[in-house]
């Protein structure tokens, strides 16, 4: 068990380093996410760039790349624990990918990928979370952050024993929206449909 853990582990941070938002961003012609609008190769920054079936077909890749190792790690009898490392290596793999100079994006949707295997219920509550955030404060960033605080909180009354691997998967997307955080307190983000040159 600990060696396919192991491989399992490696297999979401392979999976997570393909990015999306560049990929989809070239078959389109749309330009490199990573170099214009806010610099993040993201849904949110490629939707600014390109408009919104390049960003929802980002989004929905992003969101299997957690997916598709969580769920085959669970299937494979892997522990809550390790779930939460292989999760943890999905979203690593999304914001520093091996095959894109380790340049990646934030991990949002990879993480919410991650955390579907847990139920619907939790899905409903993540989306809903970060839906109503951005509605009333336009802050793709803030919703991010509300809802992966929020995450464990939701996961402790529906699964119990998830509620620590998805704790450990929030601290990750939180800590690499420290910029977004200070940017926020300094009231210098920009909301999700500013376009051109936009912090994110």
């Amino acid at each position: 068990m600990i060696a396919l853990s192991l491989l399992m582990i490696g297999v979401a941070y392979l999976i997570g380093s393909i990015s999306s938002a560049v990929l989809i961003s070239q078959a389109f012609r749309i330009p490199d996410p990573r170099r214009h609008g806010s610099g993040n190769p993201g849904a949110t920054n490629v939707y600014r760039l390109g408009g919104r079936v390049p960003a929802l077909l980002v989004l929905l890749s992003d969101v299997l790349k957690g997916t598709i190792p969580v769920y085959s790690a669970y299937f494979m009898g892997i522990p809550p624990v390790t779930l939460g490392f292989i999760a943890i290596a999905a979203c690593l793999g999304h914001i520093y990918p091996l095959y894109f100079n380790f340049s990646g994006g934030k991990g949002v949707a990879t993480a919410l990928g991650a955390m579907l295997p847990i139920g619907p219920s939790l899905a409903g509550l993540l989306i809903a979370s970060w839906a109503v955030v951005v509605f009333i404060w336009g802050y793709s960033s803030l919703g991010a952050i509300v809802t992966v605080a929020l995450a464990p909180v939701f996961t402790w009354f529906i699964k119990p024993m998830y509620t620590v691997p998805v704790a450990m998967l929030s601290v990750l997307i939180i800590f690499r929206h420290r910029e977004n955080i200070q940017r926020l307190l300094k009231g210098e983000e920009s909301k999700v449909w500013d376009k051109g040159k936009a912090n994110e």
